[in-house]
């Protein structure tokens, strides 16, 4: 009996260990729909880094709303605290002006918004079909699960997402 203990202690370990890789610092996520096109396709296996918690503009995060079952695949566009606005196509953060190199078609104009201390407003590059915070309202930090920049397959887009 203390044999087989013995021996079932090293798959007891690497069982252990590999669990809390997952459960707290990364883990693979798959990008599904086509709201971050073409930044992001469909398919792709992407990880995700769950110990990033400082989370500045533009980051690619996955956010879990509420009763929305899926992981969300979002870019974080307003930080706790500011007013975010977008008015004929430009994006405004506390009244001035930020160049939106991300957007991906026609972004509609919508009144500001004006973030709480723990909320971020995230949206998905193809402003035409991704279901965001113009949606579905600011996320907090708690909804955000981490941060996503390494795609891992398809194998000919392996890499950092650019």
């Amino acid at each position: 009996m203390v044999k087989i203990i013995k021996e079932l202690i090293p798959y007891v370990i690497i069982v252990l260990v590999v669990f809390l890789i997952r459960t707290f610092i990364v883990t693979p996520i798959f990008v599904q729909g086509d709201s971050m096109v073409p930044t992001l396709k469909g398919n792709e296996l992407m990880i995700l880094k769950k110990y990033d918690k400082d989370y500045e503009r533009f980051d690619i995060v996955v956010v879990k709303k509420g009763v929305y079952k899926d992981n969300l695949i979002k870019r974080v566009i307003g930080l706790p605290g500011e007013k975010i606005e977008y008015s004929h196509g430009k994006l405004y953060i506390d009244d001035k002006e930020v160049k939106d190199v991300h957007a991906y078609g026609d972004t509609d104009s919508f009144k500001s918004i004006t973030l709480k201390d723990n909320e971020y407003f995230v949206m998905g590059d193809n402003r035409e079909v991704s279901l965001d915070s113009r949606i579905l309202g600011p996320v907090t930090k708690d909804d955000i699960k981490g941060t996503v920049g390494i795609i891992i397959y398809p194998f000919n887009r392996i890499g950092k997402v650019k």
